[in-house]
């Protein structure tokens, strides 16, 4: 005969049971659930290739694409439209390459002491500090390079446009830095200390040990990490749209006025273009060039990594 303590106890199992049941069930689902969301990421990126692969076909129908890749000249709204991408494939160009020479030595540097001279008091207050500027908008980017380091900027260079490509290009470097910083410090905290053991072992100083050592063994990591911030400074929008004008110039002088392509997009996309014209069609086209632009640098990131990857 069940006595009140054996009854509690069954119950109790019961109750186990029936938990495991929708536990298990609920783990049942979940992949179901996971699939559908990869899904819709993967249909995404899909209607978002179709769409602009699309709308550059009828651009090209109606403009050669040795034109638009050879052009040296664009003026989409004049009387005789001309269509050629190269200014703006040069301003990107040359405001990227700006933001890596500002951004590349100062992350790395940034990195290194995060990493391998920092306590572990300092980095958890500067690590999360320095990625706050990745948490700053980048239209405020944008005025702080127009509102004041071009001022300051032309001081020195007197010769200097209000509007000029040297100025974003130094603030997007700025703004790129955490990125940096962050993914090559991971990389270089994820080398085993048994190997800066070993060198110390040797009689290696720190720097010694830094460069010798830790750099060469986090060395994809850290490649990959330039090349994503390559990739981002190629798509940024707002900084080059308020700083660099709305110049369309073909010259590598970077004081003057230039245009990026992402620039290009918020200008025809700005209402000046009404839908169905070849000025609505070239922002498409634009585009899809830096859709491509993008995947490259996105797929060289990866490749790099898994390349040069250090097993341990």
């Amino acid at each position: 005969m069940l006595t009140r303590q054996d009854t509690a106890k069954e119950i109790h199992f019961q109750q186990l049971a029936e938990r495991h049941k929708r536990r298990v069930a609920r783990e049942r689902w979940l992949p179901v659930g996971l699939f559908l969301l990869t899904l819709l990421s993967v249909i995404t990126t899909i209607g978002i290739v179709v769409v602009l692969f699309s709308e550059t076909i009828s651009f090209f129908q109606r403009v050669p694409i040795i034109e638009f890749f050879t052009g040296t000249v664009l003026k989409p709204l004049s009387q005789t439209p001309q269509f050629g991408v190269l200014p703006l494939l040069l301003g990107t160009v040359l405001s990227t390459a700006i933001a890596m020479v500002v951004a590349v030595p100062l992350g790395l540097m940034t990195a290194i002491y995060l990493s391998e001279y920092a306590s572990a008091r300092w980095r958890k207050f500067l690590k999360p500090a320095l990625e706050l500027l990745a948490g700053i908008p980048t239209i405020v980017y944008g005025f702080f390079a127009f509102t004041f380091v071009t001022p300051v900027l032309r001081e020195w260079i007197p010769s200097l446009q209000a509007t000029n490509l040297l100025s974003p290009g130094i603030v997007m470097g700025i703004m790129i830095i955490p990125m940096i910083a962050s993914l090559s410090e991971d990389a270089m905290r994820s080398v085993p200390n048994a190997l800066r053991d070993g060198a110390f072992g040797l009689g290696a100083t720190k720097l010694e040990v830094t460069r010798k050592v830790v750099i060469p063994a986090a060395l994809s990591g850290i490649i990959a990490s330039v090349v994503l911030g390559i990739s981002r400074a190629i798509g940024e929008t707002m900084i080059v749209t308020i700083a660099s004008g709305s110049s369309k110039n073909f010259t590598l002088n970077i004081t003057e006025s230039m245009q990026t392509m992402t620039a290009y997009i918020v200008e025809v996309t700005g209402g000046d273009a009404s839908a169905g014209t070849t000025v609505y069609y070239s922002l498409y086209a634009v585009a899809m060039t830096l859709f491509v632009f993008t995947l490259a640098m996105n797929m060289l990131a990866r490749y790099i990594s898994n390349r040069f990857k250090e097993e341990y």
